[in-house]
């Protein structure tokens, strides 16, 4: 009777060859080998000299008018140019001109104006301070002179705001137009050049 046993052999079809593996990692390696000097070749050879150029173009673009003024500047040089002196006179006759309007400014303060706020029935009140500006020597004279009609005309606006104009987004720029438009009303002309408001508390 025949032995019918499995053979104790493998067929050679059915075992890896130890060559195989090693031709399996072949392109990964590959990659990772490749792949890092293929971004260095890149980057130094295309990226880096691309952005080179980009930036060096812009100050050579911006240089070019540069040197067109320096000519142009040379050239009056030799037609004899802009007078110097003249612009440093006007400069210094402006300056002198500016700083004299600045020390004729005189300024004058309107301090706690107390208004009951519109619609709230007397429960809710504004305080508020405003500083006036204007030029002219006489300038503080008439302010002091009218000093009760201005705080008059300033507790008017005042007390016509409801909350919800005092809330509003730009309410102080208005109550400064109106109330510098009130007060020249009662100077006169443009007396009032600048008003700045420095207290303004609703409570």
């Amino acid at each position: 009777m025949a032995d019918r046993t499995a053979p104790d052999t493998v067929p050679a079809t059915d075992v890896p060859s130890a060559g195989g593996g090693a031709k399996a990692f072949m392109p990964l390696a590959i990659t990772v080998v490749l792949m890092p000097a293929l971004a260095w070749a890149l980057t130094t050879y295309v990226l880096i000299p691309k952005v080179q150029q980009s930036v060096g173009a812009a100050p050579v673009a911006e240089a070019e008018p540069a040197a067109e003024h320096g000519t142009a500047d040379a050239h009056k040089a030799e037609a004899g140019g802009h007078d110097k002196a003249a612009d440093k006179g006007h400069d210094k006759a402006a300056d002198k001109g500016h700083g004299a309007k600045d020390a004729s400014s005189q300024s004058f303060t309107l301090s706690r104006l107390l208004v009951n706020v519109s619609g709230t029935q007397g429960s809710r009140y504004l305080q508020a301070s405003v500083t006036l500006n204007g030029g002219g020597a006489d300038f503080r004279t008439k302010v002091e002179r009218n000093e009760a009609r201005l705080r008059d005309s300033a507790c008017t606006v005042l007390a016509g705001k409801t909350i919800s104009d005092l809330e509003k987004p730009g309410a102080r720029n208005l109550v400064r137009s109106e109330l510098i438009n009130g007060f020249n009303r009662i100077l006169g002309g443009n007396a009032v050049e600048e008003l700045f408001i420095t207290e303004f508390a609703i409570q």
